[in-house]
């Protein structure tokens, strides 16, 4: 009786020790470029926490499950200034954080990725949505909570024959992104039976974005830049410098939509979304915040969650465990979308619904009822497996 006694107070002695021990902790670093630039509408003005503030709330739901598994979470947010180092900002970021979630140019994405390969930090894309990252350039190391451009393209397309509205105008900005983006929307085109019946081009000329007499002006370009077009359905713009697209709904010479850069535009986030349970987590952003929660906030919230996900579920803050149970075949996460979000092995890409939203409200979400896959209707947007240049290194 004695001896059980003394080994149930041990027992006990042990627990309690375990319960005190000091919690595993895990790092998570915020790599972003510091400033914003401004947008045409005055409504949509970017802020300076715009990302890291889906970030912080994603470290907030962590903590919430961490604190039963004696596992912690801190997030560290690093701004580049111009002319700064990346590699080196990000090589400092890397000795105290496990994981970095990064909002870079894509050129800079690759820098990054590169020297901080053999160190064994793991990267999470949060912000370009450049498809050679997927393809010609991916990394091993980098995971892509941003959708891609085609699969941007892919949802609006999908939308746009559901309503059978194949014959569209497109017109194309004059900056390289623009011409980006308009490659994505012919490569819907040409996948999904639309028709381009004619391309024209918006030219960037500089100069004040708002004036005083500006509504008069746009008032009277937009139409005359739109008239005399063949017969079309839907215009479509591919704007994502922001010079033009707004000004078309509306203006147009025809009565007709705009899609694309403006009217419906496609996103993998936007504050109007309240379904699935949604609106729970868009009133915790906003008491957190004083603000809505954009697209960026959830791709970031969504790289951190994969992170909370993974280390709950293996048990483990290691790094390599971490990352190989992401990249596995056990590995989903939730995030208010109406379907749990799995990883694309062959590119690393996370596969997700995208929304249709026209400023106020979530007009549709794809994939579209009738685009059927032999895997995941969700690899109906973007570029699924066989075509793919991917090769991980």
């Amino acid at each position: 009786m004695i001896r059980w006694l003394v080994g149930l107070i041990g027992l006990g002695f042990a627990a309690t020790s375990a319960l005190a021990a000091d919690p595993v902790m895990i790092g998570v670093g915020y790599l972003g470029i510091a400033g914003t630039r401004s947008t045409l509408s005055l409504v949509e003005q970017p802020v300076e926490n715009d990302g890291v503030a889906g970030a912080r709330l994603a470290i907030e739901d962590n903590n919430t499950t961490g604190k039963f598994l004696n596992q912690r979470f801190a997030l560290e947010e690093r701004r580049i200034k111009e002319g700064e180092d990346a590699v080196q900002a990000a090589t400092e970021l890397a000795a105290r954080n496990g994981f970095i979630i990064a909002d870079l140019p894509a050129d800079t994405l690759l820098k990054v990725a590169d020297a901080l390969r053999e160190r064994g930090t793991l990267l999470f894309n949060a912000g370009a949505i450049d498809e050679r990252l997927r393809e010609a350039d991916c990394r091993a190391n980098v995971i892509h909570t941003a959708p891609t451009r085609a699969m941007l393209a892919d949802a609006l397309g999908q939308y746009l024959m559901w309503k059978q509205w194949k014959r569209w105008l497109l017109v194309v900005g004059s900056h390289d992104e623009d011409r980006l983006f308009a490659d994505a929307l012919r490569r819907t085109a040409t996948r999904f039976g639309a028709k381009i019946v004619q391309e024209r081009s918006f030219e960037d000329k500089g100069g004040a974005r708002r004036t005083d007499s500006g509504v008069t002006l746009i008032q009277r370009q937009m139409p005359v830049f739109t008239q005399q077009a063949p017969a079309y359905d839907v215009l479509v713009a591919a704007d994502e410098s922001e010079v033009f697209g707004a000004y078309l709904p509306y203006r147009t010479w025809d009565p007709r939509p705009v899609a694309g850069s403006a009217g419906l535009v496609p996103r993998s986030w936007d504050a109007a979304q309240d379904q699935w349970g949604a609106i729970q987590m868009q009133n915790r952003f906003v008491k957190l915040n004083a603000r809505r929660m954009t697209a960026l906030d959830m791709q970031a919230w969504t790289a951190v969650r994969m992170i909370g996900e993974a280390t709950s579920r293996t048990n483990s803050g290691d790094v390599k465990k971490v990352t190989d149970f992401i990249k596995g075949p056990e590995f989903s996460v939730a995030a208010f979308k109406g379907t749990k979000l799995t990883l694309r092995d062959w590119n690393l890409q996370l596969r997700q619904p995208i929304l249709l939203v026209d400023g106020r409200m979530v007009v549709s979400v794809s994939p579209q009822e009738g685009f059927l896959h032999q895997v995941s209707e969700l690899d109906t947007l973007g570029y699924d497996r066989p075509e793919s240049k991917c090769k991980l290194k």
